[in-house]
């Protein structure tokens, strides 16, 4: 099966439900990519991400039904609170390969001790456990993990100009030790996920038979941003080829983007044959994850435009339409005034235009500000 670039864009839209419209009357956790994790990272976040997707919320408000915690990539995530002892199984390492490369670094120092990295995540998991019995800001938690562990989970930060965990294995663990981020703290505390079973604190085995329960980050990966390759799923989720190769799902099949070999589920290939073709605009935050695939020569074929989208610091949102990023914005709060500085990369449309108004109000709507 051969598609195009336009399809597939126009289907990632519509696997995300980016073309669904606000309803009062849908749940909140009512989101397909609450399934995978929406990133909160930002000022809007994943409360942004999901209201461009119909859901009824507002910024700041974060509905009991949501939970937020440090997940893919160590970036906080938001999920349905129902869902977080599946989530936690989910997002176990694959393997004593797969867990060296997720906390990067830290793998070295533990290698050195003769301490496999399963073990060390299990080890900072239950510590972090039984310190935290109240909610606790990170810094203050940092410091108290720093005096409980032993040399090979430390590090010097020139930065800091003290010596603390390491970053990666610190976020990676909260989660596997049952506790979660409060949403709207910065910096970020940390607390203990109420009833979390005791059983599951710090255990970092997957099941023998493979089967990873109810949720698969790479099922959820290939439906939410398929086609996509092995490599590209394994970059998304600091992981190894190998054990995404190893766990990849048996009814994935292979297609052709533009003369390109990618994957997708087999149920989702009629929906990628013909995926809707409404007119939409959206104005994306900067890590929605429509633009977290690492196929960003499909999303932007513009290379020229890639710096702008995605620099190293101080990323833009994006702004979307018919599919296509067709520039990126930027917001500018003064007071209770929210103003948009928008780079247009190719002329728009009066429609295009319009559309972009509405979007700044419904923006401004969610902030509580007036558009201006």
């Amino acid at each position: 099966m051969s598609v195009t670039r336009e399809k597939v864009l126009r289907y990632r839209m519509h696997a995300q439900q980016l073309d669904r419209p606000v309803s009062s009357r849908r749940r909140p956790d009512d989101a397909a990519i609450l399934d995978h994790g929406v990133q909160d990272t930002g000022p809007d976040g994943a409360l942004w991400a999901l209201v461009v997707r119909g859901v009824p919320v507002s910024a700041r408000d974060w509905p009991h039904e949501f939970a937020l915690a440090w997940t893919l990539r160590g970036a906080p995530h938001a999920y349905r609170r129902s869902d977080l002892t599946a989530v936690e199984k989910a997002l176990r390492p694959y393997s004593e390969t797969d867990a060296a490369k997720r906390v990067i670094n830290a793998s070295a120092s533990l290698a050195a001790a003769d301490i496999p990295v399963l073990d060390a995540l299990a080890t900072v998991a239950r510590t972090m456990h039984e310190v935290v019995d109240e909610p606790m800001a990170k810094g203050a938690l940092s410091t108290r993990m720093t005096a409980e562990l032993p040399e090979p989970y430390l590090r010097w930060c020139e930065g800091c100009g003290a010596t603390h965990m390491y970053e990666m294995t610190f976020r990676l663990a909260a989660l596997h030790a049952g506790l979660e981020l409060e949403p709207g703290t910065s910096p970020p505390v940390v607390r203990r996920i109420p009833r979390w079973p005791a059983g599951q604190v710090g255990v970092l085995d997957r099941p023998a038979d493979g089967d990873d329960g109810p949720l698969d980050v790479l099922r959820s990966l290939l439906h939410l941003l398929g086609p996509l390759t092995r490599k590209q799923a394994a970059v998304y989720l600091d992981s190894t080829l190998r054990d995404v190769s190893a766990r990849w799902p048996d009814d994935a099949v292979e297609v052709d983007v533009d003369g390109m070999p990618a994957e997708i589920l087999e149920g989702d290939l009629s929906a990628l044959q013909d995926p809707p073709d409404d007119p939409l605009v959206r104005l994306l935050g900067p890590y929605d994850l429509f633009l977290q695939g690492r196929d960003r020569e499909l999303m932007v074929p513009q290379k020229a435009h890639h710096k702008a989208l995605w620099p190293t610091i101080g990323r833009p949102g994006a702004v979307l339409a018919d599919g296509e990023v067709v520039g990126t914005w930027r917001p500018r709060a003064k007071g209770a005034t929210l103003a948009l500085g928008l780079d247009e990369w190719v002329p728009w449309s009066s429609r295009t235009r319009k559309a972009v108004e509405v979007e700044h109000e419904r923006l401004a709507a969610f902030r509580g500000a007036t558009p201006g």
